[in-house]
């Protein structure tokens, strides 16, 4: 495949590195100093696109990437408010988009194992929940996207949590969520990919259910796979889509 990388910076450096070791060809590589290049013309030298930029510019390149008629892979975070206006422009469109939050397979191995505990805990309600998560102090969005999923699948299975909220330890006032919110404490500390922890608490144990990643790879293979899935379809997608956990 020819790819445009929307985004380079560690990121973007480190799926240029595993794509090529794929046998794949990066023909596009935009970052702050190359804003220039992305035009609709170079966009169509690409088969697949795939967007690490900021949330500040992501939406432009959806849009570039579906004039150029060009699938799109986005991992960047803190835009999903428009989500459905984005998903409602693909499908009248016909163009092709896959997004996620993460696109590591451990972490949506994590997403689905969530979705299962906070079934069986439904049942007991003397437990109650939170999620934990850390990162590196240059991450931009708070919550990240993965908590926000993960608080999101806890919401769909757990009766007595009906939103989440967030707390930026160390920069926000700490908050006590309510009975029927769901807290999500965020930490930012230096060099940390990502970690993410679901605690269930009782009077008389605990169960933690926890996500660390050691690098940034699997994150960069994740969205070299879902490029790779995404050949010859149609359509809007979630990395749901692409990973089948039924078993």
């Amino acid at each position: 495949m020819k790819i445009a990388i929307l985004g380079y910076g560690k990121m973007g450096r480190t799926i240029d590195q595993l794509a090529s070791g794929r046998g794949h060809e990066i023909v596009l590589r935009i970052d702050a100093n190359s804003l220039a290049d992305l035009t609709t013309e170079n966009l169509k030298r690409a088969d697949v696109a795939i967007d690490f930029s900021t949330p500040e510019t992501v939406l432009n390149n959806i849009q570039l990437c579906f004039d150029a008629d060009v699938p799109l892979v986005v991992g960047t975070t803190g835009w999903y408010g428009k989500l459905q206006e984005v998903k409602n422009s693909c499908d009248e469109g016909n163009k092709t988009m896959l997004y996620a939050s993460n696109f590591s397979v451990g972490v949506n191995v994590f997403f689905h194992i969530n979705k299962v505990l906070a079934k069986i805990m439904n049942r007991y309600p003397q437990y109650d929940v939170q999620v934990e998560e850390i990162h590196h102090l240059e991450k931009l969005d708070s919550p990240s996207g993965t908590a926000m999923t993960i608080a999101e699948g806890i919401i769909d299975e757990l009766d007595r949590k009906n939103e989440w909220v967030n707390e930026l330890v160390g920069h926000d006032k700490e908050k006590v969520a309510g009975h029927e919110q769901l807290l999500i404490e965020s930490h930012r500390i230096e060099s940390v990919p990502g970690t993410h922890t679901v605690i269930y608490s009782s009077e008389v144990d605990e169960i933690e259910l926890k996500h660390v990643a050691h690098s940034r790879a699997g994150f960069a293979l994740g969205a070299v796979l879902a490029a790779e899935w995404l050949q010859n379809r149609r359509g809007f997608f979630s990395v749901g889509d692409m990973f089948d956990f039924n078993v």
